[in-house]
């Protein structure tokens, strides 16, 4: 996974709140391979029949600003690569479900919460505006509009290195094999040897 500091795109409006994972992507195309891409699934059942569906007339669009409480549900994190694989890199929204803003951060996806999403939506209405986000000082710029989120340290080092949990992990792995040492001397009746094996 790739890590990016800032985003430049266009912002297209999904005015809608509580929008599920379950909507994100319905279960019914969670058999497909990811290697097929899960793009083409995205917001499928909001879709069927609306022609003036926001994506489908700006398929362009890499930032989507929507109702407070995305991503709640179920904890599919097929909802979030659907998102990444139809190019969404940045969602914007008053409040996202826990576990979907975890997925969504593992895969670098920005969960961007922005305290005034509602005057985001109601300033792009139909339509769309450039969009700038620097991860660093946290800012979110939208026609001409600047305006901050929350996000903690830890999502932000991870969206920036792009790294997942398991690379965060391994971030630490001289401090991981310090405790072992420190720890296999300290407490040697721990190993179940000698301790010296355990922790060379």
């Amino acid at each position: 996974m790739t890590g990016w500091t800032t985003h430049e795109g266009l912002a297209v409006a999904l005015p809608r709140a509580n929008v599920d994972t379950d909507q994100i992507i319905p279960a019914r195309f969670m058999s497909a391979s990811r290697a097929e891409g899960y793009g083409g699934f995205l917001f499928a059942d909001l879709r069927d029949g609306d022609a003036d569906f926001p994506l489908d007339r700006h398929p362009d669009a890499s930032v989507l600003v929507a109702g407070p409480n995305f991503g709640s549900g179920s904890s599919r994190e097929a909802a979030v690569y659907a998102l990444v694989d139809a190019g969404i890199r940045v969602v914007v929204a008053e409040s996202f479900a826990d576990i979907f803003a975890g997925n969504a951060v593992n895969n670098g996806l920005l969960p961007a919460a922005v305290r005034d999403a509602a005057e985001v939506l109601e300033a792009l209405g139909d339509g769309t505006a450039e969009a700038s986000v620097d991860l660093e000082k946290g800012t979110l710029t939208i026609g001409g509009q600047t305006h901050g989120f929350d996000i903690p340290d830890i999502w932000r080092q991870k969206l920036i290195n792009g790294w997942d949990d398991i690379d965060l992990t391994r971030a630490h792995l001289d401090d991981i094999s310090a405790y072992r040492h420190r720890r296999a001397t300290d407490a040697p009746w721990v190993w179940a040897g000698d301790g010296t094996s355990s922790a060379g």
